[in-house]
């Protein structure tokens, strides 16, 4: 089960989606609430919590078993939260340039502080006290302007709830084995995340690409999902 990150739908992951099935996986890329073909159930009371109940519901409505859960950026939060309720469905936890947080962490506070002020600036101005505006994906590492004009078409903003609501877990989130797998081609913002994985005594594989390595980088991003690091 792919997880997008903030602004994104599930469509981001059409190229890798396209392998994993192609190599016999069934795949499952679901939008959150709020973003994307789901910005109409976009509210203020929109947050980590709801996002979570999304991905449980799916899986508990497909009874979906033995899961390869993969989140990118924000989504971290979402796998670890989905991993702790529901972990006898989950096989293993993939975090691609994502949050590694832990119980009561806000992602806003995961993220460096010139970012989180940024956000906190732009959630105050132009996203009107309760949403994150699209930020420039050329600081996200896009470079090709078909991939700039792709992506520009589809993203919307994020509820800031998200990213101020605490995740709140119990522990049974450290049953599944996780790995990290770090984009390296740009700022390397989730670098502190990839070192807390290793600390942690998990797999960190590495991506020469920007942070949208599903777009830029299928075919390296689709190779390492299908071949896990614990063996």
């Amino acid at each position: 089960m792919l997880i997008h990150g903030a602004w994104h739908g599930g469509w981001v992951w059409e190229k890798v989606e396209q392998k994993l099935r192609a190599a016999g996986h069934a795949v499952h890329a679901p939008t959150l609430t709020g973003v994307s073909d789901r910005a109409h159930l976009l509210s203020p009371s929109v947050g980590l919590s709801t996002h979570i109940r999304d991905i449980v519901a799916l899986a508990e409505a497909y009874d979906l078993h033995d899961v390869v859960l993969v989140g990118h950026s924000y989504a971290g939060q979402v796998v670890t939260g989905v991993a702790d309720r529901i972990p006898d469905r989950i096989a293993r936890r993939v975090y691609l340039d994502a949050f590694v947080g832990d119980n009561g962490d806000r992602a806003i506070e995961l993220q460096p502080p010139v970012i989180a002020e940024h956000y906190r600036e732009s959630v105050e101005g132009p996203g009107f006290g309760w949403l994150i505006p699209v930020r420039s994906l050329q600081v996200l590492g896009i470079t090709e302007q078909s991939d700039l004009d792709w992506l520009s078409a589809r993203l919307t903003p994020h509820p800031w709830r998200s990213y101020i609501e605490p995740l709140r877990i119990t522990g049974k989130v450290d049953q599944v084995p996780a790995e990290f797998i770090e984009c390296t081609a740009w700022k390397r913002v989730f670098q502190a995340h990839a070192e807390k994985a290793a600390l942690r005594g998990w797999p960190v594989r590495t991506i020469a690409t920007g942070h949208e390595a599903m777009v830029t980088a299928p075919d390296e991003l689709t190779a390492l999902l299908l071949a896990p690091a614990y063996s």
